[in-house]
């Protein structure tokens, strides 16, 4: 479990540029999203293997309330080839220290990052809705979805590894990863909490 936590960051538009100003990046063609379902479909994976390219940049979650802002650290690792970076960026500062780490070393290092840290507080302090304290226990999660060398790959810093969902396209992306959120949606028909977030240039 956790080994702290810290504020969970509620995804509103203010929140999503704000952080992405301040962090120093601008995001392209990813989506991050709420999910529930997960064991099944590991111990499938585990039992039949699956290739995962060693350019996908994927970290574990050990920071309680951390998954939205793990997610966009997804998002903007895998896409870096379509960003440019504000000068001094701490983001891109942690992604070029941590690209050769594994997953668990990663998510250690995002633990020290102070000025990651204090972004994420920020941010969560923002939008409409009041702030959750830190003892509260949240059952909402955020995944991203990207495309690495043509496939499309979920990433959730709860699981081991990567997720592949198949062949993907620039031009299909989107409509790629809108079937996958379809079947999370269908294992469970009666939850309404789902929530699609897709982050691109401007």
């Amino acid at each position: 479990l956790a080994s702290f936590r810290i504020l969970k960051l509620r995804i509103t538009k203010t929140v999503i540029k704000n952080a992405m100003r301040i962090l120093g990046d601008q995001v392209c063609f990813s989506w991050i999203w709420y999910e529930t379902f997960r064991q099944e479909e590991e111990a499938k994976i585990k039992a039949q293997g699956q290739v995962v390219s060693s350019d996908v940049y994927f970290m574990k979650q050990t920071i309680g309330n951390a998954c939205g802002t793990i997610g966009l650290i997804h998002a903007v690792a895998n896409n870096q080839r379509h960003l440019e970076f504000e000068p001094n960026s701490p983001l891109q500062a942690f992604l070029l220290q941590s690209a050769k780490m594994s997953p668990e070393d990663k998510a250690a290092f995002l633990e020290k990052d102070e000025s990651i840290r204090v972004t994420h507080e920020s941010s969560a302090q923002e939008g409409q809705t009041e702030a959750p304290s830190l003892d509260e226990k949240v059952d909402l999660h955020f995944i991203a979805f990207v495309n690495v060398e043509g496939h499309l790959y979920e990433l959730d810093g709860r699981k081991p590894f990567p997720v592949v969902h198949g062949e993907t396209t620039e031009d299909t992306f989107l409509e790629d990863s809108a079937e996958v959120c379809k079947k999370f949606m269908a294992r469970d028909p009666q939850e309404l909490r789902f929530t699609v977030v897709a982050l691109s240039k401007a």
